[in-house]
């Protein structure tokens, strides 16, 4: 599963690389601070999951999920934030973003969701094989 990450905070972004690295399916296949660059970096990877920050150092998450959630051939996006308020969780969603989680405590489900979409393209590729 290539995974592209779009966060501001360079020792998250260091932290997020080094925990997905360490799962054995998964490779950090770019990532950006920002949305002009996000978007294009997308674009160009065609990555099959999106980890997305709300705040960017210019632009916003929202930008990006709107350019990237394209139907038919979408990424699975997962918003990872500091601000998990109801209203950005609502918009987020209703956008097209598959989960949004709050960084502060449940950065965790972040791993535990990827592993399940691990599992998931496994099964749909032994299917596929079958």
């Amino acid at each position: 599963m290539n995974v592209f990450l779009v966060e501001d905070s360079n020792l998250l972004r260091e932290r997020l690389i080094r925990t997905l690295t360490g799962i054995e399916g998964i490779h950090v296949s770019g990532h950006s601070d920002t949305a002009e660059g996000a978007i294009e970096g997308i674009q160009l990877k065609h990555p099959d999951a999106i980890i997305l920050d709300i705040r960017l150092r210019q632009g916003t998450g929202f930008q990006v999920l709107q350019a990237c959630k394209v139907p038919g051939q979408a990424p699975l996006v997962i918003v990872l934030t500091n601000f998990a308020y109801p209203q950005y969780r609502k918009k987020y969603l209703e956008a097209g973003a598959d989960f949004f989680f709050d960084k502060s405590n449940e950065f965790d489900q972040l791993v535990v969701v990827l592993k399940q979409e691990l599992k998931k393209g496994k099964t749909k590729n032994k299917k596929l094989d079958a």
